[in-house]
């Protein structure tokens, strides 16, 4: 298992901003996934249909895809039009299981920090 250190000194990104991408990769873990539909799944971490724009969803998976987390394909659908379906790849499936790890860590040092304040102020 890799030590707390190694998680913080590779070469992986961990701007907050890789939080929408870190969800998607969640959501798309057990089934694939459209658009629409995951921007509705989105809200049970935060995001709200009004602040999260089509746009912004559709340029993440697009990058998501040329890093090789989530492949894509269009789906024909039914009565309505086409459209295209994201599927997490074996090596979303790592990046995904690396930032719980992070996240894990992350979680913890703020709740040090929360107890830490909490103590100062009860005085």
């Amino acid at each position: 298992m890799e030590k707390d250190h190694d998680l913080f000194c590779s070469s992986k990104s961990h701007k907050m901003e890789r939080f929408l991408e870190v969800c998607l990769l969640l959501l798309l873990y057990d089934e694939a996934g459209y658009g629409y539909g995951l921007i509705e799944q989105l809200e049970y971490f935060g995001f709200s249909q009004d602040e999260l724009n089509v746009s912004t969803l559709y340029r993440t998976l697009r990058k998501m895809e040329k890093e090789g987390l989530v492949s894509s394909l269009w789906e024909e659908g039914g009565q309505g039009p086409r459209r295209r379906v994201y599927e997490i790849t074996d090596s979303g499936k790592r990046n995904l299981e690396q930032w719980i790890k992070i996240l894990e860590i992350r979680k913890a040092r703020i709740e040090k920090l929360i107890l830490k304040y909490e103590d100062k102020t009860k005085n």
